[in-house]
């Protein structure tokens, strides 16, 4: 006999690797059945939300799907942020979660399909019949729409036998297929054209790649050095260009001042495989309005009201079309008419305000710490970021060695407390590189829980606290404003104390020398976990935040 959980568990293992799971009573069995599957790997977290927010960020680095398990009820209810984070950033993932009885709900059940469904997830339920094809669906279905789907095992069914299955392939469902219209395809081609025509046509081309544009990192620079572009990067896909000349770094409030400039000066831009948020955008400032703004995008209509030219589709199979069309073209002799000559070596992007080390309430000025950081920390480094006004820093200051090396758990959701239950999934998705962690004491204490789960899977990690004593970007909006600010202030944390008990090495930064701290485990091998607790002043406020303030709070 083998039963239902067990059937879910090794099509599970069929499709994925790595699984993050917090057991309880509705995935015991399911749990149990996974952990005798000799081809995934289980890691155990200490907080459900971690549990989905460690696949989706395993997803973002390495573009493999993963999979999450929780128990019902609180279970599940306490993953929901990370799974609307996930929906919203279009990660696909399965996230297999206990349910009520297949009978009826009992008194403590809640609606936990209405709340997935409302989370942006799709929704399977498992029966006794399907196991197999039902787990098949959900891989499929997630890969074909983008986003998590949650697999309920209803309670009754978990250790209950499986009938009989057929191994065929699941059918999507119809709002998975993508079957070829004639018209549809007409109509890409003829877009194709016209995009052609306008990049040929343009004297300052312009191609913003975002993280849907990952898979043609490779042929966009191609196309860049076809027609004479420059290129730029959604802060969320920082790095996909790296080590390429003429690249701007990011595009929209984290950009530098020149990158920005130029940026603006673009008279055709290329967007593929980005949302095209009010942060790249800039709230709508960070194009000249005269520019033609063309989009590559598997949303099926333009995300933002400046597309002039809307092209749904796969990034690689649409940027290879364009290459296609413009085999023939010979590329200019000087890019942008010799305008952006600083491009060239990729270095204007990191033209940035380094501090003065002590900011004047004597507390450390965060990009002063930043830039010396990116000297001190080892090259080969991938940075996990939660969510808050100190999300800048790492962003203006850190170098990033290769595409998918940032990873921004939480920034479509805005959500903070994401940072350490998002890293085990990165150190699993690269074990080899050096996983710094950002998050500021607001963040920091919320997610607290699974810098126990760092501690225990990473070979080498460092975690950047910014501590500022309260809650950064509100101070900075609101306490402008004359709210009253004690509710958003913190009482000073000692995170290097935090640290010592969970098993990592601690250090207070206090002064720009402090920094040696770093420098000496860096050089004695940069192993196990060190937490950085980092006194910062709340005196300097982020670039983006400034932005955000003048553009929406001002007015």
């Amino acid at each position: 006999m083998i039963t239902v959980s067990a059937a879910v568990a090794e099509t599970v293992a069929e499709h994925a690797d790595e699984v993050f799971a917090l057991m309880g009573n509705g995935n015991a069995y399911f749990t149990d059945a996974l952990a005798r599957q000799s081809r995934v790997h289980i890691t155990a977290v200490r907080h459900e939300q971690a549990t989905v927010a460690s696949a989706d960020a395993y997803q973002r680095a390495t573009r493999r799907i993963a999979a999450a398990t929780t128990t019902y009820g609180p279970g599940f209810t306490n993953a929901i942020t990370p799974l609307a984070e996930a929906a919203c950033a279009r990660i696909p993932l399965v996230f297999v979660v206990g349910a009520e009885p297949s009978t009826g709900p009992r008194p403590w059940d809640v609606d936990q399909a209405a709340m997935a469904e409302a989370a942006g997830a799709r929704v399977l339920i498992v029966d006794a019949a399907t196991p197999r094809g039902t787990t098949r669906q959900a891989f499929a279905l997630a890969e074909a729409e983008r986003r998590p789907v949650v697999l309920f095992i209803p309670y009754d069914l978990g250790a209950a036998e499986a009938h009989d299955e057929a191994q065929e392939q699941a059918t999507l469902s119809d709002a998975a297929r993508h079957d070829a219209d004639p018209r549809i395809l007409d109509a890409v081609a003829d877009g194709v054209a016209e995009a052609a025509r306008a990049l040929t046509s343009a004297k300052r081309p312009l191609i913003l790649a975002g993280r849907g544009a990952r898979a043609a990192a490779a042929r966009l620079g191609d196309l860049a050095d076809r027609i004479g572009a420059l290129t730029v990067s959604s802060a969320p896909a920082r790095g996909t260009f790296a080590g390429r000349g003429w690249d701007l770094g990011v595009c929209g409030g984290f950009a530098s001042e020149d990158s920005s400039k130029l940026i603006q000066q673009a008279d055709v831009v290329l967007a593929v495989g980005t949302s095209l948020n009010q942060f790249t955008m800039a709230f709508g400032d960070q194009f000249a309005a005269e520019a033609t703004l063309i989009q590559i995008d598997l949303a099926p209509s333009p995300t933002h009201p400046q597309v002039d030219r809307h092209l749904a589709g796969d990034s690689v199979i649409l940027t290879e079309a364009l290459l296609d069309a413009l085999s023939g073209h010979t590329p200019p002799a000087q890019r942008w008419e010799g305008l952006a000559e600083e491009a060239r070596h990729s270095r204007l992007t990191f033209r940035r305000d380094e501090g003065t080390g002590q900011a004047a309430d004597g507390r450390l000025d965060p990009r002063s710490v930043m830039a010396a950081l990116n000297t001190i920390l080892p090259a080969n480094r991938q940075i996990v970021t939660d969510g808050g006004h100190f999300i800048g820093w790492p962003s203006y200051h850190l170098d990033l060695p290769e595409p998918d090396a940032l990873i921004m758990v939480g920034t479509h959701y805005q959500a903070i407390g994401l940072g350490f239950p998002s890293a085990p999934g990165a150190v699993r998705a690269r074990p080899d590189a050096t996983t710094v962690v950002v998050t500021g004491d607001g963040g920091g204490i919320m997610g607290l829980p699974d810098l126990d789960t760092l501690v225990r899977t990473a070979s080498s990690a460092v975690v950047l606290v910014f501590n500022d004593a309260c809650y950064g970007a509100e101070i900075h909006q609101y306490g402008s404003q004359g709210l009253h600010e004690a509710v958003m202030e913190i009482e000073q944390a000692d995170f290097a104390q935090l640290a010592l008990g969970f098993g990592a090495a601690g250090l207070v930064v206090e002064t720009m020398q402090d920094l040696n701290g770093v420098r000496g485990w860096v050089e004695a091998g940069a192993r196990g976990t060190l937490v950085v607790d980092l006194r910062i002043s709340r005196t300097v406020v982020a670039p983006f935040i400034m932005e955000i303030i003048e553009k929406t709070i001002k007015k």
